[in-house]
């Protein structure tokens, strides 16, 4: 049986390095380059038999550590036909220095991110509570009903309220309903039998159709499907109405003594 492996331990290559460095407790700007390197070596050879996946930033770290142990092992070259202060610079000169810089600057974004994440921590210990409703605690104070009017705020009033009398005695006109509900309701029957039993509600409304029109047609239609000569119905909400004449309905004579409106 395959068994998998996850290790977590360390995020890349640098941080292999600073591992292996603090466990050896070495000076980081005086890394024993060859001790390092083995450890190295010997950590990448345990990942390949626990069939870890090797991932290649981690085989270009060994190659560079190989590099420059080779470079600390190998012995200078003489200097020839050179200034003094360029031999200086020669000598001074350390294979490790890059790597070191990388590392530095790798501890200090560790830290931040260490440190980052120990508030992550402290936050998620804190619970808030929720905000409450503080209407109850505050004081009704009743205001001024009448604060910010002026003296011809109440006299332009006083001049809407006369003009309001003064419209009441008008005289209105009071008309006969031009269709009765009985008419009305013999016009649906007629309707129906013309278009083949069904309509919809706005096919009988025309364009210059009054609100009394209106009235009269939905009491006619209430009738109409209290003696279940019709049906009415809607597909969805808020939708037209369809009128459906029903089979077998009761005889016009009967319900039409029935409406005397």
């Amino acid at each position: 049986m395959k068994v998998t492996v996850k290790l977590e331990t360390f995020e890349g290559p640098l941080d292999l390095l600073l591992h292996l460095i603090d466990q050896a407790e070495v000076d980081i700007y005086d890394i024993p380059i060859k001790d390092i390197t083995d450890q190295y070596m010997e950590y990448l050879d345990a990942m390949t038999e626990l069939e870890l996946e090797v991932t290649s930033e981690f085989l270009v770290m060994a190659a560079t550590l190989l590099s420059i142990k080779s470079k600390m092992l190998l012995p200078k070259p003489p200097v020839l036909d050179l200034d003094f202060d360029d031999y200086l610079m020669d000598e001074d000169y350390d294979p490790r220095a890059e790597l070191v810089a990388k590392l530095i600057e790798y501890r200090k974004y560790k830290a931040i991110a260490d440190h980052l994440r120990d508030k992550e921590v402290e936050r998620s210990l804190i619970y808030t509570r929720e905000p409450e409703d503080l209407t109850p605690y505050v004081p009704n104070v009743q205001e001024n009903p009448v604060k910010g009017l002026h003296v011809s705020d109440l006299v332009n009033a006083f001049r809407k309220a006369l003009r309001r009398m003064q419209s009441r005695n008008t005289v209105a006109k009071i008309r006969k309903d031009e269709i009765s509900v009985k008419d009305r309701m013999f016009q649906l029957v007629d309707i129906l039998e013309k278009l083949g039993g069904r309509v919809m509600f706005s096919k009988l409304m025309d364009a210059e159709v009054t609100k009394d029109s209106i009235v009269v047609t939905f009491l006619a239609m209430l009738e109409l499907m209290k003696v279940k000569k019709i049906v009415c119905f809607q597909h969805k909400l808020f939708d037209d109405i369809v009128i459906q004449a029903r089979e077998g309905g009761t005889a016009n004579e009967f319900w039409a003594n029935e409406v005397s409106y």
